[in-house]
């Protein structure tokens, strides 16, 4: 598969693998230790560990390129942080072979990077209830090169081995590059990547919705009041995170929505929350704008400005929905 003959590919897919396993790994240790009880949650850790780990591994690989990740050191240089840096740093240290407090913190603030012709873009851990009740939830690592997503990666580690939606997949690895394809291999094997491609349904009464199982990420009204537009009669999909793109891509789902939240009207998307989905889901034959059928925008820094909501769809229902 070329795809993976960039060094650029190859790094992310190595971190990202890396990392999905890192947050299984936490999540069992924390729960083994009892330490899921104390003021800190497994997915708290799951955030900074991976953080540091693809932040300490970029600036050795590329030190050029800035990352634009979501989390900060800054509540953990706290009285109230301290064991959670502890906890952190315990894990970050198995993967790198040792490490302090101090360069922890660091690697982790080199998430602050700000966007450039050329940036990395990171969710440590995208779908945080998802990771609470073992449900589903992703890495999302991606490149953005003069304002275009072109590599994104998710390490799925609840998913089936091809992107298919199961409660207690064994996990899956999607990778895409711009003018590649987008692919999906078993998270823990290498190698047996094999190509994705979206369903080729145009029916809209059977068109399958991913929905959220976190209403307030969305509005759930217009949603329903949409499919039933539409005349939609397939039931929804109910997964959280970056994930659905995985799914979507894989042909297991037609439909993916944000809403504003009426709850928060202003709100804009963060590019770390759809760089790394967007390409592959294109990738694999699909299609991403906003709800209003503009593409997505990613130079605008951290968050899509000039973008309101999303919709993704596997490209054949796409004009029609808009």
């Amino acid at each position: 598969m070329d795809v993976l003959e960039s060094k650029e590919a190859a790094f992310a897919v190595t971190m990202v693998r890396q990392a999905a396993q890192l947050t299984r790994r936490i999540q069992t240790s924390m729960a083994l230790e009892g330490l899921t009880k104390s003021d800190f949650s497994p997915v708290t850790v799951a955030d900074y560990a991976v953080q540091a780990i693809v932040g300490r591994a970029l600036a050795g690989a590329f030190p050029a390129e800035p990352l634009v990740g979501e989390e900060s050191s800054e509540p953990l240089r706290t009285p109230e942080g301290a064991r959670t840096l502890d906890v952190v740093t315990r894990f970050v240290s198995k993967i790198t072979g040792g490490a302090d407090t101090e360069e922890v913190c660091a690697w982790i603030d080199l998430g602050a990077g700000e966007t450039a012709d050329c940036f990395w873009t990171l969710d440590p851990l995208d779908g945080t209830k998802g990771y609470l009740r073992g449900g589903q939830y992703a890495v999302a690592l991606a490149r953005v090169e003069h304002g275009q997503v072109t590599l994104g990666v998710l390490g799925c580690p609840n998913l089936g081995t091809a992107a298919e939606l199961e409660v207690c997949g064994l996990g899956a690895l999607v990778v895409a590059a711009r003018g590649h394809g987008a692919w999906c291999a078993p998270l823990d094997a290498e190698d047996t990547f094999q190509p994705m491609r979206v369903s080729e349904a145009e029916d809209l009464s059977q068109a399958r919705i991913l929905r959220s199982f976190e209403p307030g990420h969305t509005n759930a009204g217009e949603i329903e009041a949409l499919a039933a537009a539409l005349g939609v009669t397939a039931p929804p999909v109910l997964m959280d995170s970056q994930a659905k793109y995985a799914v979507l891509s894989a042909g297991g789902a037609e439909m993916l929505f944000r809403f504003l939240s009426p709850k928060a009207p202003d709100y804009k998307e963060k590019i770390w929350d759809q760089a790394a989905g967007s390409i592959i889901l294109e990738e694999a034959g699909g299609r991403v704008t906003d709800l209003r059928g503009a593409p997505l925008d990613f130079r605008t820094g951290r968050t899509l400005a000039n973008n309101a909501g999303l919709f993704a769809s596997n490209g054949r229902i796409h004009d029609r929905v808009l």
